[in-house]
């Protein structure tokens, strides 16, 4: 999870994305993010999430972020 935090602030160090919990629905995170945090993560974790899993609920915190990653990485 601390991978994932160290991205999301890398993007926007002035969020706190531990407690954060609305990033797309308080649009924090635009669509040019988005297409960042998949690289990054796809670099970081070694997962390329599936253009089905690119939905609002999957990006709008840190937890849910870090649910899918978990969940890909286990579906492999």
């Amino acid at each position: 999870m601390n991978e994932l935090l160290d991205i999301l602030q890398e993007l926007h160090p002035e969020i706190d994305f531990e407690t954060h919990e609305a990033l797309i629905d308080k649009k924090v995170l635009d669509s040019f993010d988005i297409v960042t945090l998949i690289s990054e993560i796809n670099n970081e974790f070694d997962v390329a999430i599936p253009a089905e899993e690119i939905i609002p609920d999957n990006f709008n915190s840190a937890k849910a972020l870090w649910a899918l990653v978990q969940r890909l990485l286990d579906e492999e």
